[in-house]
């Protein structure tokens, strides 16, 4: 996987805060630098499969940002939990599964430390229509 350079934030916040030995990784959409992969909601102008791969690129822009704030990815010691949210048409109940592909992605990478706790959260609207959104907790070795 090439992780993309990590860009500067377009708001009032950073990408990794640092406590103790935990990393809270501010929440990441499937931008590249081209911008959204996709927009809209999830089961109207997204379908799942496309959400599935947004939710992918926002584990690949979460990695970056953690890359750039540590210097690499060895230091990641496991990864605690994600929260997604999943701009929903209405109907729409399969925000588990597309989440799914970012765990997938977690585990992949970190084999069993990449397991976590997980909450997927359907909403009506999410900053700049993306579809998705995914932010996390990791701790790193100290």
């Amino acid at each position: 996987i090439d992780l993309p350079e990590q860009s500067e934030p377009k708001a009032m916040y950073i990408p990794v805060k640092q406590t103790g030995s935990s990393l809270f990784i501010s929440g990441q959409i499937p931008a590249t630098e081209n911008g959204l992969l996709y927009r809209g909601k999830v089961g109207k102008d997204v379908t799942l499969e496309q959400a599935q791969k947004a939710a992918r690129l926002c584990v690949i822009n979460m990695l970056a940002a953690v890359k750039c704030y540590l210097g690499d990815l060895d230091r990641v010691r496991e990864v605690v939990k994600i929260q997604a949210f999943v701009s929903s048409a209405v109907g729409f109940d399969q925000q588990h599964i597309v989440v799914n592909a970012a765990s997938q992605l977690l585990y992949d990478i970190f084999g069993e430390s990449g397991r976590h706790a997980r909450t997927a959260v359907g909403t009506n609207q999410l900053p700049l229509d993306s579809p998705i959104e995914i932010e996390a907790v990791f701790e790193i070795k100290m």
